[in-house]
């Protein structure tokens, strides 16, 4: 096994706890206390991706069926998603947005959306927001391949 530099040791661990706080304040934009986390990434799943099953939410979300389950139910519960049948496979259930978890879903993108652009707005001169940018295009490989253990 290859040996981690310090300057790609120090970028993952900077990267991690910046996101951590990152992550804190984006629930600190938004009153989600009626949602766990959990709850809000699948109803977020759910208005960008659109329907799914219950296993391919869990796929998705990297989690159980037994824990998609649960936050299915709880989301069933406030009105917030639908069940039906899925038209090409009638054993299986596909899950979508109500119009209310619709409107929850996007309210909640659209506030913390404007925090953070008012955020580099306000914050950020032209040339630092082209820089976050240019490393957010770099980041972004991050994404591309699943970790391996």
């Amino acid at each position: 096994m290859d040996q981690i530099s310090a300057d790609a040791a120090r970028a993952a661990r900077d990267l991690r706890v910046l996101l951590g706080r990152l992550v804190r304040r984006l629930r600190e934009v938004y009153d989600t206390s009626t949602l766990t986390p959990s709850q809000l990434s699948v109803l977020s799943r759910l208005g960008t991706a659109g329907a799914a099953s219950a296993s391919d939410l869990a796929t998705a979300e990297g989690v159980r069926p037994q824990s998609v389950a649960t936050i299915l139910t709880a989301l069933d519960a406030q009105g917030l998603v639908d069940r039906t049948p899925d038209p090409h496979d009638g054993r299986r259930l596909l899950i979508s947005l109500t119009p209310a978890g619709r409107e929850r879903a996007d309210g909640v993108r659209q506030v913390r959306e404007e925090w953070l652009a008012r955020a580099f707005q306000d914050r950020f001169t032209a040339a630092e927001r082209a820089t976050v940018l240019d490393a957010l295009t770099l980041l972004d490989r991050l994404t591309l391949e699943r970790p391996t253990p």
